[in-house]
């Protein structure tokens, strides 16, 4: 190894991988990084071991021990395995697995199917790309107790990511999550068994396709209105993701007639060739989707991200243009429609419950409160929800939520955001709003003027590799340390810390616990009820602030002064904190 300057617990680290049980052309790369003198990607590539956050594990495809490759990926999964065979000594131990459309996630689908056979695990594995949900799907419906989905979400292309789930259907949560790792942080790549027992991989496709479908038709709340308004038309982007493969399928069992796929995004890509990122939402991402909606004269567009979990809409404004609706939008929209619908239908019972997170709006809980509906609030990551509605089973019944980041749910067919049945109740909620005469945006107005006019503003800074890492962590104890005093004029009234459990008014110096667990969040509460949250990303290298501000909304004509007001409210408290 030519003698660069490296920290030495790193050097010890790649003089490791150079020296270890790992391939040829890994070592050759490894080799490269050293003669050309490259400190900082090698810092970055082995100063720490990949980790479990909100979404599991993600990280930039490459070599090392920070990267998503082979080995890390081999590694997790020797790991889980580990913990799934103690966990059920006596049981015939059974794993879903399927991948998203990224480059490298069939390899890294087989290598995890590989690595599970190797330690007598039964493997169900897809034969074809599916969506995040049919996976968690697949697990209940399989008797699973674990499986493992291969994908970076809506991250850019150089991105994969592995996504741990339980027996539950939902993704590791604690004990389970930290106990895999303990079990990761054990291994050594020798100990990695990636020669494959073959005879214990089965390959499923249509079988559970046919049945996540048939359950998902069930779930519709107004079907006589679809029947109606079969024609609604409706455009839909897969982003290159694996939507294609179930939601066009969704809407049709549905009832829908008229769906236009944007072609130029129609097939599965890993470059994901017409954006910068594949996420809903952004704007640049769905612009070649809203150009098709606006030729066509479209009600309504969809887009899903690669994975199919996440869901971007776009309806009509009062203007008669498109205009996307953020997550906080399509949330309170599925929660007012869903418990609208039940209570007509005389559906609703005095044991269901909606659930959002920390940092998603209040006007979901607005609804919900309105509806005689209790809605729970849990920590950020939609694994969160699913835990709840785990522990809640057979007790009280999940009727519907989501979060902010574009996730919802609708039903309890599955543990995790769902955008295949989330495609399917926005076409049917337009339908439903379009047979009474109003646009999906109308309809959203209708919300404000009743509960009062909610934005909410996500600020993202990025903070790459470990510098990055030091970085956001000083921000966040700075803020912890040196609470505002005012937000856009307004005074902070109230902290909530989540990393320390407890809430303290501003104004007496009184804590309370908070009964969440601990997770690093702060909280900033105003007197008129305007709320900022910061938390570090658990899957992105960024740290991120959400604003939520509200004024009332009297008459549909005050809707453009109104939004005005509220962004000059939300500017002016964004840059106090940012």
């Amino acid at each position: 190894m030519t003698a660069i300057s490296l920290q030495p617990s790193i050097e010890k680290t790649v003089k490791k991988w150079l020296n270890g049980n790992y391939d040829k052309s890994t070592k050759e790369t490894i080799q490269e990084l050293i003669d050309s003198k490259n400190i900082d990607e090698l810092n970055d590539a082995f100063y720490k071991d990949l980790a479990f956050g909100t979404g599991g594990l993600r990280g930039i495809m490459g070599v090392g021990t920070n990267r998503m490759n082979k080995y890390t990926v081999g590694r997790a999964t020797q790991g889980l395995a580990n913990y799934l065979l103690k966990t059920y000594p006596n049981e015939t131990v059974k794993v879903a697995v399927s991948f998203d459309s990224r480059n490298s996630s069939a390899d890294f689908a087989q290598t995890v199917a590989d690595v599970f056979s190797a330690n007598n695990i039964e493997v169900y594995l897809f034969t074809t790309l599916r969506p995040t949900p049919e996976l968690s799907f697949a697990i209940r419906e399989l008797g699973c107790q674990s499986g493992v989905m291969l994908t970076a979400s809506h991250n850019p292309k150089e991105y994969n990511g592995y996504k741990a789930y339980w027996k539950d259907g939902g993704q590791l949560i604690a004990p389970h999550d930290e106990n895999v790792i303990k079990e990761v942080d054990t291994l050594d790549i020798d100990q990695v068994k990636f020669e494959a027992n073959n005879t214990l991989i089965k390959r499923i496709d249509k079988e559970i396709d046919q049945s996540y479908l048939a359950k998902l038709v069930n779930l519709s709340v107004r079907p006589q209105t679809v029947a109606a308004q079969k024609d609604l038309k409706i455009v839909y982007s897969p982003i290159h993701g694996t939507g294609i493969t179930v939601v066009p399928k969704v809407l049709e069992k549905w009832g829908f007639t008229n769906v236009h796929i944007v072609e130029e995004q129609s097939e599965p890509d890993g470059n994901f060739p017409t954006v910068v990122y594949p996420n809903p939402e952004e704007e640049e991402a769905m612009s070649m989707g809203l150009r098709e909606a606006e030729r066509l004269d479209a009600d309504l567009l969809l887009a899903t991200d690669p994975d199919a979990d996440r869901v971007g809409a776009a309806t009509k404004n009062l203007a008669g243009k498109f205009q996307l609706l953020n997550g906080n939008q399509i949330g309170s929209l599925l929660v007012d429609y869903v418990l609208t619908a039940k209570k007509e239908n005389n559906q609703l019972a005095t044991n269901d419950f909606t659930c959002k997170t920390i940092v998603t709006t209040n006007l979901i809980q607005d609804i919900s409160q309105d509806h005689e509906v209790p809605c729970y609030e849990v920590l950020t990551g939609f694994k969160y929800i699913g835990e709840l509605m785990t522990n809640l089973e057979g007790k009280e019944r999940f009727l519907v939520g989501g979060e902010e980041s574009y996730g919802f749910l609708v039903g309890d067919l599955v543990r995790d955001k769902d955008a295949v049945i989330s495609c399917a109740f926005i076409a049917e909620m337009t339908a439903h709003y379009k047979s009474k005469g109003k646009t999906l945006f109308e309809a959203l107005i209708s919300l404000y003027l009743k509960y009062g006019f909610y934005k909410e503003k996500l600020i993202s800074l990025t903070k790459k590799g470990q510098r990055g890492a030091t970085e956001i962590k000083e921000m966040m104890q700075r803020l912890r340390t040196s609470t505002p005093k005012t937000l856009g004029g307004n005074e902070v009234v109230l902290l909530k810390d989540y990393e320390n459990g407890i809430s303290i008014d501003q104004r007496t110096g009184k804590q309370e616990k908070l009964a969440l667990p601990k997770s690093d969040v702060l909280q900033f509460i105003t007197a008129d009820g305007s709320v900022i949250s910061a938390r570090p990303s658990g899957t992105e290298p960024k740290i991120k602030f959400y604003c939520s501000a509200k004024l009332p909304l009297n008459t549909m004509e005050d809707y453009n002064t109104v939004d005005e007001a509220l962004n000059r409210k939300i500017d002016q408290m964004m840059a106090d904190i940012v």
